[in-house]
């Protein structure tokens, strides 16, 4: 039997009960001011960064990455449709006043979770969907193997970014000293390493991976192991809208779930079979769990069946970088990613 015969079924089997309810349950087309922009304008609007493996254009410009497929989760939840999803590449100084400005409906540029930015500036952050450390980037020939070798080196600092506080905190508490040089346009950060006026770099690991791969020569380049922060990467949005901050949460919780059942874009159909009634809510068989909601029945279904699951994400996007799943593996296998209950 095919899917939609089964979501049929279950929602035949359901009607009666549906009918009977004496609450009118809010619909995802007109939850909230966020929504129904969004819903007016035909599209979400993203704001992402330009990191291979994370977010980058391909020769066609169309985005691909880690991120992106998140981006594309979400316009499934919305619309039912992975491609009613516009992506903007927004530098580190300019995404938080372009989000608080209404110019974006999320970041999903590798947004790290604050104190500071949920109070001062007022975003409000979905899950963390990867967990980062900051880490630096230096030239092999300087012969360091651990940042306190870097004492007295000059770093280059990207303007706008949690890095600047840092560095500073990590040399400051070290006892070391270093020079700081702030670079704001993102595509001299690499130029001043390769050139030499600086001795290494500093942003979050992940951002330092892709960009080792950018350089005309990363076996002259090396990163540091060690991290001198937490940089839990979320998806960024402006507070007051509970309804879309909601749909972020369930829409990156749908994914990690899934990896947990053992579910993926491959194997979903079969799924659909399952006694398992937490199963059949999630997937939509029994429509009970989206109604109750005010999801479609497949709204999950259509996420993992298009994207995949969290562990499908990352190892079609991250693992070809050489990343390892560490912190960011099920809490089942050590990780810290774990899914609130559908229920």
């Amino acid at each position: 039997m095919s899917a939609i015969s089964y979501f049929r079924r279950a929602a035949r089997g359901a009607a009666a009960a549906v009918a009977l309810a004496s609450v009118v349950l809010p619909s995802i087309a007109s939850a909230g001011p966020t929504l129904d922009r969004i819903k007016e304008r035909g599209a979400i609007k993203v704001g992402v960064g330009t990191t291979p493996g994370f977010f980058s254009p391909d020769s066609n410009g169309k985005w691909q990455g880690f991120f992106i497929d998140y981006g594309r989760a979400l316009s499934i939840a919305v619309f039912g449709t992975d491609d009613k999803v516009e992506f903007t590449n927004s530098s580190p100084q300019q995404r938080l006043p372009a989000l608080q400005a209404g110019e974006f409906d999320i970041l999903l540029s590798g947004v790290t979770v604050t104190v500071t930015r949920a109070f001062k500036l007022g975003f409000h952050f979905g899950p963390t969907i990867f967990y980062d450390g900051q880490g630096i980037l230096v030239r092999k020939d300087l012969g360091v193997e651990k940042a306190a070798d870097l004492d007295g080196a000059t770093i280059g600092v990207q303007s706008g970014t949690t890095g600047e506080l840092n560095i500073a905190d990590f040399f400051r508490k070290t006892g070391k000293t270093f020079t700081p040089v702030t670079i704001e346009d993102t595509s001299e950060f690499l130029a001043a390493l390769e050139s030499g006026r600086v001795d290494a770099i500093t942003q979050d690991s992940s951002d330092l991976v892709g960009k080792l791969q950018q350089l005309k020569d990363p076996s002259a380049y090396v990163v540091l192991p060690e991290r001198l922060s937490k940089e839990p990467l979320a998806p960024a949005i402006t507070a007051g809208d509970d309804r879309w901050l909601e749909i972020v949460n369930w829409t990156v919780y749908a994914t990690i779930q899934a990896e947990e059942w053992g579910i993926t874009s491959q194997n979903v159909d079969e799924f659909l079979k399952s006694e398992d009634p937490a199963i059949q809510r999630f997937l939509g068989v029994d429509p009970s769990l989206a109604t109750d909601i005010g999801f479609e029945p497949d709204w999950a279904y259509k996420i993992i069946k298009t994207v995949g699951n969290y562990g499908e994400i990352y190892e079609r996007n991250l693992k070809p970088l050489g990343w390892e799943r560490g912190y960011n593996a099920l809490w089942t296998d050590g990780g810290l990613l774990y899914s609130p209950p559908f229920r």
